[in-house]
């Protein structure tokens, strides 16, 4: 079972000491080229602070992004689970999570990121910005843009990746890398339900909910092997989780 999470825009500083990152050491080696050829993008579009931040979308107060662009390949690393912050990772909270917890996080997480394509929530990164959408004047002098870019590559990743793969990206990231088409390739949909028994797609909260879903898929230890077998843990565990439209699993929350 592999479960896939967006990254978050906001990223945690730090990491370990005298680390830096290796495209070597990261999962999926057979992605390292194209690796490269986003971190040469990001770092050759740093050296212009204008340029930087028109492509990023920055306001003056958010320029300290740019330095961090500058220093991909020699700042700090640490892995992926806890680098990026925000209200989906807010509802995971790898750092209070168990050993066996972080392990099974470990096992079957993967992060798509804009940078580095599909990495393992282990992987060591530094922090970064850049979105699905951005433009990148070096990688576009290429004819490609970063959806056309990672497209193909992930998409490949993921057709090899044995078992059930459950997609909790947003849309513009699951576009980045489409899920393959099988019984056992689903997208995670949230939604509310409210006092008439009316279902509402959530967009925002939908965050919250599909950390807290996770952090409850590591708690349990399993390693589901299809959609029936994830279906009947959530019944088991008073998740509200059942089959949605073709493709698809519905959250409750």
């Amino acid at each position: 079972m592999l479960v896939l999470l967006p990254p978050s825009e906001t990223k945690r500083d730090g990491g370990e000491s005298s680390s830096a990152l290796a495209l070597e050491t990261l999962r999926f080696p057979e992605l390292r080229r194209e690796r490269a050829a986003v971190v040469a993008a990001v770092s050759k579009l740093s050296r212009n602070l204008g340029e930087a931040s028109a492509a990023l979308g920055l306001s003056p107060a958010q320029r300290f992004e740019i330095d961090r662009n500058r220093a991909l390949r020699t700042a700090p690393v640490m892995p992926a689970i806890d680098r990026y912050t925000g209200v989906l990772y807010d509802g995971v909270e790898a750092q209070s999570l168990g050993a066996g917890e972080r392990q099974w996080i470990l096992d079957h997480v993967l992060v798509n990121s804009a940078l580095l394509g599909l990495v393992g929530a282990g992987d060591a990164i530094p922090a970064y910005r850049l979105s699905h959408n951005t433009r990148l004047p070096a990688l576009a002098g290429t004819g490609l843009g970063l959806k056309q870019h990672w497209r193909a590559p992930l998409g490949a990743v993921l057709a090899a990746s044995d078992g059930l793969l459950l997609d909790l990206r947003s849309e513009s990231y699951a576009a980045l890398g489409p899920l393959p088409r099988r019984d056992d390739a689903v997208y995670l949909r949230v939604v509310s339900q409210g006092p008439n028994g009316q279902k509402k797609a959530l967009t925002h909260f939908n965050k919250k909910g599909k950390g807290e879903f996770l952090r409850s898929l590591a708690a349990s230890g399993v390693d589901h092997d299809s959609v029936d077998s994830l279906l009947d843990w959530a019944a088991g565990a008073g998740v509200e989780l059942r089959r949605g439209a073709p493709g698809e699993l519905e959250l409750t929350v």
